[in-house]
């Protein structure tokens, strides 16, 4: 007999998922250790995310430092993607959930990975930096491969809509003050810095870092790894989501689309043609 053979239904039961995170049996439950009834109306939604994503509470600064990355990304209106997603799925007449569903499914590489792609383009520099490389050397090390490999957008530079991203320069100034108080290094937002004063002298124009590529300097600051700050970006622009499904589900709006009725598409296809003719149809 079989060792799992062996063994009873509860104990089988209980091996069948294990995790870290959640202890739970009537009347318990308990967070990475801590009674859920300690935790309520002494931990902050922040600090919340972090002791589930990494195992421990946070410091207070810490937690506030992650809250303002989480606020800064919540919404950036219907031209974006995901909020037109949630708010023409409201308009179908589904609820909330299916609507947030929707837009949060489109969230991948192009519109909702940057953040993540930033990260661990600053990651690759922090190792040079680990390894003895000079910052500016790292910096040039970095793009002169990614220009050479990925010939692509440099991830955290850069905006469709903004010329200066509003959001980025405030979090890197509030990064740059919460390092002046030991809360994190700093690291990461020299990198940032140097490779947007990198790619500019490349291209001979200033390229701004965006939301993605600032609030990548934060979450890597706080020693959040770069899969995550993709789930993180989630989580934040959640919210804008959110509040757009709900606005759009108290207006009487039916079926609307992505333009109005009087703007069509585009049509590229073949002309008008007459359908041929068979036999049948001859007679």
């Amino acid at each position: 007999m079989s060792n799992v053979e062996k063994k009873t239904g509860r104990e089988r039961g209980e091996e069948w998922w294990q995790t870290d995170i959640i202890e739970m049996r009537p009347g318990v439950i308990r967070l990475r250790g801590y009674e859920i009834q300690d935790l309520i109306g002494r931990v902050s939604f922040p600090a919340m995310i972090w002791l589930m994503l990494r195992g421990e509470l946070p410091g207070e600064e810490q937690a506030a430092l992650l809250g303002i990355a989480l606020g800064a990304a919540v919404d950036h209106g219907p031209q974006a993607p995901s909020i037109a997603i949630a708010r023409m799925a409201a308009t179908c007449g589904v609820g909330i959930n299916s609507a947030m569903a929707s837009a949060i499914n489109v969230l991948g590489d192009v519109h909702g990975g940057a953040g993540e792609q930033a990260l661990a383009f600053y990651g690759d520099i922090a190792a040079a930096l680990d390894a003895g490389v000079t910052l500016a050397d790292a910096v040039a090390s970095r793009l002169d491969r990614f220009f050479a490999e990925e010939k692509s957008y440099v991830p955290g530079l850069g905006h469709r809509f903004h010329p200066v991203d509003p959001r980025a320069p405030r979090l890197i100034e509030l990064t740059r003050d919460f390092a002046a108080r030991g809360v994190v290094s700093g690291r990461f937002a020299d990198i940032a810095e140097a490779v947007e004063a990198e790619v500019a002298r490349r291209k001979g124009k200033k390229i701004p870092l965006n939301i993605d590529g600032a609030t990548a300097v934060i979450y890597g600051e706080l020693g959040f790894p770069p899969p995550l700050t993709r789930g993180l970006f989630v989580l934040s622009r959640s919210v804008g989501i959110l509040a757009h499904a709900w606005e759009q589900s108290q207006q009487s709006d039916r079926n609307k689309g992505p333009l109005p009725r009087e703007w069509l598409w585009a049509y590229t296809g073949t002309p008008v043609r007459s359908f041929p003719q068979g036999e049948d149809d001859a007679k």
